[in-house]
């Protein structure tokens, strides 16, 4: 589903978007010294699927290890998915436990 979608980084409104069938799903960060906080994550229902939800969040996670800031995952179903996924554990900052 996220083969052709592009992802944007859209720090005037400071969220993660991807467009998939007329549908925008979102994460809302904050960027604070080289920690990027991930708030919120928001989901249409019609694209709402768990392989959808994996696939945005690897995404977003690839995207900012690109950028080599840290992850603090504040959402409960974007901690889930950290908790779930052991390499991206290494994203989070010095001190943090997930």
């Amino acid at each position: 589903m996220t083969e052709t979608a592009e992802l944007i980084d859209n720090d005037f409104l400071r969220q993660y978007e991807l467009k998939v069938e007329d549908e925008m799903a979102v994460i809302e960060y904050s960027l604070q010294e080289r920690k990027i906080f991930l708030t919120k994550m928001v989901i249409p229902e019609a694209i709402k699927t768990t392989e959808f939800e994996k696939e945005f969040l690897a995404m977003v996670f690839n995207d900012i290890k690109e950028r080599n800031i840290s992850v603090v995952p504040t959402s409960p179903e974007i901690a889930k998915f950290v908790r779930s996924n052991r390499k991206y554990k290494r994203m989070l900052p010095v001190g943090i436990r997930i």
